[in-house]
């Protein structure tokens, strides 16, 4: 029987938490709306998928999965060698609390990975009731600076989700404020971190127009709040643009609020540059073929960016593994993945409002949202040139085939758009390029075609079908690769170490002892051979060092135990689930103040005058009014605070000169509001601080 190395981790209770470290090859973390969707994303090669339960969190209209679920579902994608994360993305409510806290210790005690969390109570919460339970903060947590990082840190998060707003430059310089070593030198903004943490990005699906998805429009409109996982989507409905009281004609361009798709495949090496640890692709509430076609086209260029080549031979040690790697910028100014169009178009299929790299390259609203369409669109094929009977005539900007899906652009949302299946494609017969479409007989209302639409792919069955092919049924189609040792000399048993890349370690040992060989012996190439036949397993074979001393053989059947024994004794070592610390006994909520603030026992005996001013010459105005208590600046531009302020210390300086000459303040001071000396200013921040804007803060004198 294989004998498990004593040093796997997972047999043990989980370590307490230490400071993380940033991986070389970015996480590839896929979105998982049910089974099949976590399937698709398995099997076309994500490393983690995120996933929510009946509760708490951010897609409530996906279909989701149970607590009952849990077990099953960790145990699969542990297996596979795949992590798990649930979102605990919403706000929660105080009387929601106790059934959080349920929902928490199932979670944790069924071994997922780590929970994905926005409520800064809920990351309270998590430590109460585990110390090394891994916590992901939220995008909606609206980190965008070193000093958000800080703040995630101080909650006990072991990664970050930054804002989707955030640019590659503002990430790059977030990383550099988490170095040993700030470059930025002392007295820096950016002061140097001792526990740095990983940075998680989206880089793929639906941007909100909302920054960092806390849009209050849906539950404005609908009474469906986006912060409670109900998000109604108002941000994809067309819109009137009213301007000094008249309305503006839009045209076609009536979706003001919607953006395009994000599309990071373009920036994808510059991501990997920055060091970002974790890519996440949108959509718990796309179909099983969306996460297949994202999930694939990323894993394949992440793997082209970060040396994914065949293993070599390397005569030196008798040892198949992967060569050198080539420099990091060599690899990234190789890649050139705005040149495949194949993997452009599949993104665009699997669904597209458009794409764009949304604000990895900085802001630009005009490209964020083109205002045209609120939908899902595909790949644009041209406009018509001709309307003839039941067929169109225009000049494709894409391939078309029989049975592939399109629709006409009507260009107004008010109007009823027309589309159905290619039922004949007649080529170009002349110099002009054009192409004939021909459709079923009553498939479409041709009096809603005219010669000027756009028109649009929609749907390729072909492309759907080989999706499905992925990860339909039970076969295992993508492997990950393990690391394989063989050592042994003549007389003794063989023994082979395999390890995965998370850590785990088997061993096992021959039940016959190595011979000398007189001939065929066990070469490098023939191990290979043998150990390589994975199939059925959820592993390939990586890198194999031939430890070996002299030339020795070992009956095949033998090697093939070996094999098949290691396998699975990986394979039960990848199921066993993290054993996180978790809290027994009572609720840990007795140990939290859950109780609203006391309200006052009456109202003050002087009321208090507060004043808000967004203008230097508003606050020369109010600087005239008697018993000011408060003066709240709230600048269009923030340089101006610095004047504000010495404007409100000379006022207050020199009205307490004349208070105190006032014959009266002694006698009626009881009566009187507060005095100038007493009175505050404050200044309003932007509400989101990005890096580089700390200059803001400095603008305040002390």
């Amino acid at each position: 029987m294989p004998a498990v190395s004593p040093i796997d981790p997972i047999s043990a209770p989980a370590p307490a938490l230490g400071p993380p470290r940033l991986p070389a090859r970015p996480e590839l973390l896929a979105p998982a709306g049910d089974w099949e969707c976590a399937r698709a994303a398995v099997e076309n090669g994500a490393d983690a998928i995120y996933f929510g339960l009946e509760r708490f969190n951010a897609r409530m209209r996906a279909k989701n999965f149970t607590q009952a679920d849990l077990p099953a579902l960790m145990e699969f994608l542990h297996r596979r060698g795949v992590r798990g994360y649930v979102t605990f993305n919403t706000l929660v409510f105080t009387s929601e609390l106790a059934d959080a806290e349920d929902y928490l210790r199932a979670i944790i005690a069924a071994g997922v990975d780590a929970a994905i969390v926005q409520d800064v109570g809920i990351c309270r919460l998590i430590r109460a009731l585990s110390p090394n339970f891994p916590i992901h903060t939220s995008t909606q947590l609206t980190v965008t600076s070193a000093a958000g990082v800080d703040f995630a840190r101080d909650l006990g998060a072991q990664l970050v989700v930054l804002a989707r707003e955030n640019s590659i430059a503002e990430i790059e310089k977030i990383q550099l404020a988490q170095s040993e070593t700030s470059p930025f030198g002392a007295g820096s903004p950016y002061p140097a971190s001792s526990s740095p943490l990983p940075l998680e990005v989206f880089v793929h699906g639906a941007l909100c127009v909302a920054y960092s998805g806390q849009c209050l429009t849906s539950e404005s409109l609908g009474g469906r709040s986006a912060n409670r996982g109900e998000c109604a989507q108002a941000c994809r409905l067309p819109y009137d643009l009213i301007s000094d009281g008249q309305k503006v004609d839009l045209g076609d361009r009536r979706y003001l609020l919607s953006p395009q798709d994000l599309a990071g495949l373009d920036v994808l090496p510059d991501l990997v540059r920055a060091g970002v640890a974790s890519l996440k692709i949108e959509g718990r509430l796309k179909s099983a073929e969306y996460v297949a076609s994202i999930t694939r086209v990323y894993r394949q260029a992440l793997d082209k960016i970060c040396g994914g080549q065949s293993p070599e031979l390397s005569a030196k040690n008798k040892s198949f593994a992967a060569p050198s790697p080539p420099t990091l910028d060599s690899q990234l100014s190789a890649l050139s993945p705005s040149a495949d169009s194949s993997a452009h178009y599949e993104l665009q299929m699997a669904f597209s409002r458009g794409q764009y790299t949304g604000w990895f390259r900085g802001i630009n609203n005009q490209e964020l949202a083109h205002g045209r369409f609120g939908t899902k669109r595909g790949v644009f094929l041209g406009a018509i040139t001709r309307v003839s009977g039941e067929s169109i005539t225009f000049r494709p900007a894409a391939p078309v085939k029989p049975g592939d899906g399109i629709v006409f652009d009507a260009g107004n949302p008010a109007e009823r758009e027309e589309g159905g299946r290619i039922y004949q494609v007649e080529p170009a017969r002349d110099a002009s390029g054009d192409t004939m479409l021909r459709f079923g007989h009553g498939d479409i209302n041709w009096s809603r075609v005219r010669a000027g639409q756009r028109v649009w792919k929609t749907n390729d069955p072909a492309l759907d079908r080989d999706l499905r092919a992925t990860f339909e049924g039970e076969k295992i189609r993508f492997q990950r690769p393990i690391t394989l040792e063989v050592h042994g000399h003549a007389g003794t048993p063989l023994t082979l170490i395999a390890r995965d890349a998370h850590g785990h370690v088997a061993q096992n040992t021959s039940t016959i002892l190595l011979a000398p060989a007189d001939k065929q012996p066990l070469t490098t190439e023939r191990l290979r051979d043998q150990l390589g036949r994975l199939g059925g397993t959820p592993f390939s074979l990586g890198e194999l060092h031939n430890r070996l001393e002299g030339d020795v053989i070992l009956p095949v059947s033998e090697l093939n135990r070996l094999r098949r024994e290691l396998a699975a004794s990986l394979e039960q070592l990848a199921t066993q689930p993290p054993r996180w610390q978790l809290s027994s006994g009572t609720s840990v909520l007795s140990t939290f103040n859950l109780q609203p603030p006391t309200p006052p026992s009456a109202a003050p005996s002087t009321p208090e005058l507060i004043i808000v001013v967004r203008s230097l010459e508003q606050l020369d105005a109010a600087l005239t009014c008697p018993g000011i208590a408060t003066v709240y600046c709230e600048f269009e531009n923030p340089k101006h605070y610095r004047d504000a302020v010495q404007k409100f210390r000379t006022w207050q300086a020199e009205s307490v000169s004349v208070s105190a000459s006032d014959s009266q303040v002694s006698t009626l001071s009881s009566q009187l509001p507060p005095p100038p000396s007493a009175a505050t200013v404050w200044v309003a921040p932007p509400r989101i601080t990005t890096p580089g804007g700390e200059w803001i803060f400095k603008q305040v004198p002390p």
